[in-house]
């Protein structure tokens, strides 16, 4: 049995590729199946620690991107995509897997345009409110199609459709409480606020919440993930802010939480301040209230609608880039933070709009699909 993933080359694909992998590794032990041959083709492996940990083969497959704005770069990328497809062809052609994954973005179009050709059956999942190129076009042949939120089954055939939420690895699905205040050098009599920009860090996030810091560390203590490329300078213009203040030591900047770290500041948050990318679904699993700051519509044609879509759950407050100053943020939190209720409530929205077995769900379904394939 061979089962290929294929996505975007961003975290966004590539992690719940990485979640459904695991739970395909537990649900073969689980029903006793002969283990698979797993497959991931992209132009890069993006994480290649994580691939062969889960024992995933790394398929490289050129692929070009096509931008929504005018670019050289464009004419360019025709060939790469084209030079893609013939490669993605003589690949699967000695592949040749039972089934194709398709996480969506512009370097999934090779390996699904392969498949179609080879009829090799096809899901995919659109992690988004409003479905990509890529995957809207795959739906038309998909055998099925899983969505993270329900706004995006609009765009495909209605007797395909699953709404799974979106599939989260093992590691980051679940808060880690005991020994975090240790661990993470936290006081117990705070309130703690998490920010997170992405595993890059979000420099608009980063100043608001360095203009803000002196306010916000009278009521509450700040983890606060800057991004690597940001620690230095983020960290060294804290330190001068906060040269005078009694409250310095309530601020701890990083430049990446690991794993384990960003579980153990989930266990100990209060609230989540984040753009609203992938992780989204992560806060939601952990049933934390949280505002959401998307990259503006110019830059991202999904964020504002993921945050939107996720904010009518009840589950979250949005600000939007260009309302976001000190005050606004400030002024959120306190109304979050400050009333029981509302924080209680938006909990409870958080954890009904998560989907903790998507993983599970979509592997079951690629191994079905697969061993009726190979049959």
């Amino acid at each position: 049995m061979k089962i290929l993933f294929t996505g975007g080359g961003s975290g966004g694909h590539f992690y719940p590729i990485i979640a459904v992998a695991e739970a395909i590794n537990d649900l073969v032990r689980e029903r006793k199946l002969l283990e698979p041959e797993l497959y991931y083709a992209a132009p890069d492996p993006y994480n290649r620690d994580m691939l062969t940990a889960n024992s995933i083969k790394f398929v490289p497959i050129s692929a070009g991107k096509i931008r929504n704005y005018f670019s050289i770069l464009n004419f360019f990328d025709y060939f790469k995509t084209g030079w893609g497809v013939i490669g993605a062809i003589l690949r699967i052609f000695f592949i040749y897997p039972d089934v194709v994954f398709g996480k969506g973005g512009y370097a999934s179009f090779p390996t699904l345009l392969a498949a179609k050709l080879f009829r090799i059956p096809v899901v995919i999942h659109e992690s988004d409110a409003i479905p990509g190129k890529v995957n809207k076009w795959a739906g038309k042949f998909a055998e099925k199609i899983a969505v993270s939120f329900p706004d995006a089954a609009e765009y495909f055939p209605t007797d395909k459709i699953a709404h799974t939420g979106n599939p989260i690895r093992k590691a980051a699905l679940l808060p880690a409480r005991e020994g975090m205040y240790e661990f993470l050098k936290l006081k117990h009599d705070l309130p703690i606020i998490l920010v997170v920009g992405g595993s890059q860090g979000a420099q608009t996030l980063n100043e608001v919440i360095l203009m803000g810091l002196p306010k916000l560390l009278e009521n509450y203590q700040i983890i606060h993930q800057t991004g690597k490329e940001n620690f230095k300078d983020v960290s060294g213009r804290a330190k001068i802010i906060l040269a005078d203040s009694p409250h310095a030591e309530r601020y701890l900047p990083f430049d990446y939480l690991s794993d384990l770290a960003t579980r153990m500041a989930a266990g100990a948050a209060a609230l989540v301040i984040s753009r609203a990318g992938s992780t989204i679904f992560e806060i939601a699993a952990w049933g934390l209230p949280s505002i959401l700051v998307p990259i503006p519509e110019p830059v991202s044609h999904d964020q504002t609608k993921n945050a939107f879509a996720y904010a009518r759950s009840g589950a979250c407050s949005v600000v939007e880039q260009n309302n976001l100053t000190p005050g606004v943020l400030v002024s959120e939190i306190h109304r979050i933070l400050d009333d029981e209720k509302q924080k209680h409530a938006m909990s409870n929205a958080a954890r009904n709009f998560a989907r903790v077995d998507a993983a599970k769900v979509i592997g079951n379904a690629l191994l079905d699909i697969a061993l009726s394939h190979e049959e």
